[in-house]
């Protein structure tokens, strides 16, 4: 079964991922660049088709990010028990510095939360990650108390 469950930003559209999307994939995880803050280490083409095109489905959603026309962006959710899980994204180089991660973010957000009747979402940038730190606060996620190389952030609507 294919999840055709598109969310939309405001500059974002999020589409699920499939295998059509492996090629493209395969070569952003390869790159030193785009995996610099997602475990700093090129993924093999055999990882990618395993974790990032949509074969973890259900328990994790895999999304190719669009914005102005195009792909900029890989984002996924997983739920972690009733009603609470986590976010992960990554932008292509290119993509930084525009608000297109807190956009995507807010858009994760209204689908987990609206949709999906969540009540917490977590998410765990790397410390030194400033940009993505920022990110995540503009789309109202609040630090957590947490040791490590990672930062814990969390969203609790109100």
């Amino acid at each position: 079964m294919v999840d055709e469950t598109v969310v939309h930003g405001v500059l974002t559209r999020l589409v699920p991922t499939t295998e059509d999307d492996l090629d493209l994939l395969a070569r952003w995880f390869a790159s030193p660049d785009f995996v610099a803050f997602w475990g700093g280490v090129p993924k093999s083409r055999e990882e990618v088709a395993e974790k990032y095109v949509g074969r973890r489905r259900p328990r994790v959603r895999s999304f190719l990010v669009l914005a102005g026309g195009g792909p900029v962006g890989y984002a996924q959710y997983w739920q972690a028990g009733g009603a609470e899980g986590g976010i992960d994204m990554v932008l292509v180089p290119e993509a930084r510095g525009r608000g297109l991660g807190p956009d995507l973010a807010r858009a994760l957000l209204a689908h987990l939360v609206g949709d999906l009747g969540w009540r917490r979402v977590t998410v765990d940038p790397e410390r030194g990650n400033v940009r993505a730190v920022r990110a995540w606060e503009k789309a109202r996620f609040r630090r957590v108390p947490s040791e490590g190389d990672t930062l814990l952030m969390e969203f609790i609507p109100t």
